[in-house]
């Protein structure tokens, strides 16, 4: 969840550091911190609390650091409160050992109370302290190496971490850890950097290396070395991003959320061409063949978030199109139902990022139960991406904005590309069906730019919902699938409670919750449910809502019902979602922009949920 960084090399660290983590404050920003060591060859260490400019403001920029090594943390609170006392880095009690920690320590209690046994203080309520303090510990007690005390405290430690640490006696030397958190080793020209997230060192290198579960690096001036637990050498090839560092940028929007949005039919394109050849989907990158795509009984879509909606719409194309029977799982609780899986099944794991802990977790579980496994993710050389069996590697590039918006959308076109194929190689579609559905396919892009040009009207309606205290989403059958994202992207960036409902449960229960005046918005793309939802509408306006109708051009009826309409352009009904759910985006947006609420970086959220 947190944002670390590292530098090693010949200019000034703290200016770096605070560069890359403007880059991954979208993944913390309670606190922040730096460590830098300088000219005299201490470490020094300055924190804040609050936003990264609070610190920016306290170094000056970084200038008020001298010193060529330095690491730098952002960070999302777990262990103790947002405080200065509580920003990372940490560091020992001589200031010998600093460290900056992505991670939960599931067992901190214990070894704190082996540490103070010890002799050791605490001034902190973080585990990342403990994890320092048990390094200095190692470290001292076998007068060893860096390398030797890390393994030592690795051994030691239950959870997940990614972990950068300086030792005062290993100058222009920054010593990295990991597992189960994300984090990358980049090298340029006599310097190495480190960091959790791509985006953060971009305009400095593309070249990095991806460091495995419970293994250590060692990087110097433009030199990464890699040990395993016993202390050997470990040999790794760098991996070039092809990402460039533009592609992180605003590029002249005022958030990345809204540059996001406008990007969406280039990564809906890209993602869609990269499984196209001459009209025909190709699957041979994603490693699946003709014979694995017979041999399926059924599917496990796992994900959290919006991935999980992706995988609600994607049971509802999959089933229908290539009648495999699929069932979509919560990633947070796929391990402990204890789950009994098809050994023939497939188990799809969606992630933008490719290191969500849960996702993770649950792909791991299949595994180890002898299932295929399939990744549909965004980051190349991710965990999940490196672990899975299969990826499928969505094109949507670096998104910053905590609210996913193209990624959601390049994970429907993957979940798409599976369905018309599996349909395809099973023989539940003849060709004349196939090409049509592809062909239609590559209309979405075209069709997603036009509504994000009708955008003002959205705006407008959006800022009249800025004082609302409840906003309701219904809709049925893959228009349920679309309310779920619509409401979780209302929510998430605007702070108004929002529930998505289908629709034919109001009456269950939940219209008891309909009163004068709160906004009720229907999903209504399926023609053949289309009155069934226009009657639950009706019930609710007959009880004091306001109306908010998403359908398709032609269905100008809804207009006799809903006191505000937006139209999307026809599709083929099983690709209704990639439309409709623009304007649930830029809904959220302009309410969020009107409230006056930080868009990009909402209270108490991180992008990538590396921790359980």
């Amino acid at each position: 969840m947190c944002g670390i960084v590292g530098y090693t090399g010949e200019r000034q660290a703290a200016v770096i550091l605070l560069e890359g983590l403007s880059k991954l404050e979208y993944r913390g920003y309670d606190s922040a911190g730096v460590a830098v060591r300088d000219n005299d060859g201490k470490i020094e260490v300055v924190k804040a609390k609050g936003r990264l400019s609070v610190l920016e403001e306290k170094t000056n920029g970084g200038q008020a650091l001298s010193g060529t090594c330095g690491i730098g943390h952002t960070r999302w609170a777990t262990h103790g409160e947002p405080s200065e006392g509580n920003a990372h880095p940490h560091h020992s009690d001589d200031l010998s050992v600093v460290a900056v920690h992505n991670g939960i320590i599931e067992n901190y209690q214990e070894l704190k109370d082996k540490l103070i046994r010890k002799g050791y203080q605490f001034y902190s309520e973080t585990d990342t302290e403990i994890a320092v303090k048990l390094i200095d510990y190692y470290y001292k007690k076998y007068l060893g190496t860096p390398v030797d005390a890390i393994n030592h405290a690795m051994v030691r430690i239950r959870g997940s971490y990614a972990l950068a640490v300086m030792f005062e006696e290993y100058p222009g030397e920054i010593y990295a850890a990991r597992k189960d958190s994300p984090m990358i080793l980049g090298v340029g020209e006599g310097e190495c950097y480190l960091a959790s997230d791509v985006p953060a060192i971009l305009k400095y290198t593309r070249n990095v290396y991806y460091i495995g579960n419970m293994e250590i690096g060692r990087l110097g001036k433009g030199q990464v070395t890699f040990y395993n637990l016993d202390g050997d050498q470990v040999e790794k090839e760098a991996t070039e991003i092809q990402w460039d560092a533009e592609a992180a940028e605003k590029a002249g929007y005022e958030h990345f959320m809204m540059k996001e949005i406008h990007e969406q039919p280039k990564a809906v394109s890209d993602t869609l061409r990269s499984v196209l050849r001459d009209g025909r989907i190709d699957l041979s990158d994603v490693g699946l063949t003709e014979e694995d795509i017979k041999e399926i009984s059924r599917i496990y879509i796992v994900a959290c978030g919006s991935a999980y909606h992706v995988g609600v719409a994607a049971q509802y194309v999959i089933e229908d199109l290539a009648k495999i029977p699929v069932r979509v799982e919560l990633a947070s609780e796929f391990r402990y139902r204890r789950p009994l899986l098809d050994p023939s099944g497939l188990v799809i794991v969606i992630s933008q990022s490719g290191e969500t802990a849960d996702s993770l977790a649950a792909l791991r579980e299949a595994k180890e139960k002898g299932i295929k496994t399939l990744g549909i993710v965004n980051v190349v050389g991710s965990s999940i991406a490196r672990e899975a069996d299969n990826v499928f590697y969505t094109l949507a590039g670096p998104e910053i904005a905590v609210a996913t918006t193209k990624a959601y959308s390049t994970q429907l076109i993957a979940c798409y590309a599976l369905a018309i194929q599996f349909a395809k190689v099973r023989g539940e579609i003849d060709d004349e069906d196939y090409t049509g559905l592809i062909t239609e396919l590559e209309t979405l892009p075209d069709k997603i730019g036009k509504i994000i040009e009708d955008k003002e009207r959205i705006q407008w309606f959006a800022s009249k919902q800025a004082a609302a205290k409840d906003i309701f989403f219904i809709g049925r059958g893959i228009d349920y699938a679309i309310t779920l994202e619509g409401s979780l992207k209302m929510k998430e960036i605007s702070y108004i409670h929002s529930e998505a409902y289908a629709a034919g449960e109001l009456k269950h229960g939940t219209i008891s919750l309909i009163e004068d005046g709160t906004l009720v918005i229907g999903v209504l793309t399926q023609q053949d449910l289309y009155e069934k939802t226009v009657s639950n509408m009706v019930e609710c306006k007959s009880r004091g809502a306001y109306l908010m109708g998403l359908t398709t051009y032609g269905n100008y009826s809804i207009e006799d019902t809903a006191d505000f309409v937006v139209y999307v352009p026809k599709t083929d009904v099983h690709f209704s979602v990639s439309l409709a759910v623009i304007p649930l985006q830029l809904m959220a947006y302009y309410v969020s922009l009107a409230k006056g609420l930080d868009v990009d970086k909402p209270r108490n959220l991180a992008k990538s949920v590396t921790v359980e």
